[in-house]
């Protein structure tokens, strides 16, 4: 059984509910399986330090999650067109994996969500890109293949799923939404499939 690693940060729950749908199609595919994770908040207290188990959903990521897994799908929520702090900070810290070339040749994929549908997603996605292109992964998109695409009124581009929550940030994904995610998720864990072991 291979894992593809679906590592998010989610502050009001829309990248979480993106992330479990993405997990459900990569598990929808035989031989692979979903390892859920994510990265701890960002304070503005230094000496502050945040628990080691999280109080809710995934456990944290830890650098075995990177070096075990055969592909990953990265979340974040929008922050002004960019990825949140805390993902942007834990990829910082990736510079030793970097170095030994843990990620590179493996595929992935990135999503994100956001209040309106011009908070920036399309920015945010690809903000989430760069990272892993130096990593050496091999990203995929979402096509328009992908009949919902051309539909959605929600989240939802080519360069991977979104989620638009509205200003209260309502984590409840929209069937089109709920439909790409898990399509997303089936198309990383097919490629991971069709690469075989790395």
């Amino acid at each position: 059984m291979q894992d593809i690693l679906v590592l998010y940060y989610s502050h009001r729950g829309s990248v979480r509910a993106l992330a479990e749908r993405i997990a459900r199609g990569i598990e929808s595919v035989p031989g692979l399986q979903a390892r859920l994770r994510t990265v701890p908040r960002v304070s503005t207290v230094c000496e502050a330090s945040a628990p080691s188990i999280p109080d809710s959903g995934a456990p944290y990521v830890e650098a075995v999650d990177l070096a075990e897994c055969a592909g990953l799908a990265l979340g974040s929520p929008v922050r002004f067109g960019n990825m949140a702090a805390p993902m942007k900070y834990f990829l910082d810290g990736t510079i030793a994996e970097w170095h030994n070339g843990t990620l590179a040749g493996k595929p992935a994929c990135v999503f994100t969500a956001s209040a309106s549908p011009h908070g920036g997603n399309e920015g945010t996605l690809l903000s989430m890109m760069l990272p892993l292109l130096h990593h050496g992964m091999l990203l995929m998109g979402l096509p328009f293949t992908e009949s919902e695409l051309n539909s959605t009124t929600g989240g939802g581009t080519p360069y991977g799923p979104s989620r638009v929550s509205g200003s209260a940030g309502n984590p409840q994904l929209s069937d089109s939404e709920s439909r790409l995610a898990f399509a997303q998720g089936r198309r990383l864990a097919l490629l991971v499939q069709k690469l075989g072991p790395a």
